[in-house]
């Protein structure tokens, strides 16, 4: 199994809240630096999305990937790669937990690039993606749902 980078961080609000901006695709590029558009492909029997395509523009790596998302329960959720023009795999996770009057949300990733890369290089470009993606994540919701 590939090694995976995970961070976690303490979001003021309640994990529905937290879901409810991490389930909104269209508005990632409101608050994702990555992500320049977002279109829910597919959907699954309670609305959620199932396929995603993502146009991303990360400095030196732009892409244009489809994931398929699988949520589990009301605090989980995972994606997988279904197809990229930069990525071999694609592969993360936000975990949902109560934490005092908040939410601890811990994301995990793990990217594989088409062209080669030293390990520690991917696994650092991995932990700059989770820390923006929380950083922006949390202030998102804490921003509330009018932001």
């Amino acid at each position: 199994m590939a090694e995976h980078t995970s961070s976690s961080i303490t979001i003021e609000a309640a994990p529905a809240e937290v879901m409810g901006v991490i389930a909104d695709f269209a508005r990632y590029p409101d608050w994702t630096g990555e992500v320049k558009e977002a279109e829910v492909l597919d959907t699954d029997e309670q609305g959620r999305a199932k396929q995603v395509r993502l146009v991303m523009d990360a400095g030196a790596i732009k892409d244009d990937q489809t994931l398929g998302y699988t949520w589990t329960g009301e605090n989980e959720v995972s994606w997988t790669l279904v197809k990229s023009q930069m990525l071999r795999s694609l592969d993360g996770s936000y975990l949902l937990r109560p934490a005092g009057t908040g939410t601890e949300v811990t994301y995990k990733l793990t990217v594989d690039v088409k062209i080669p890369m030293l390990g520690m290089i991917k696994r650092k470009a991995e932990k700059v993606i989770i820390d923006r993606a929380l950083a922006g994540l949390k202030k998102r919701v804490e921003a509330g749902p009018k932001a």
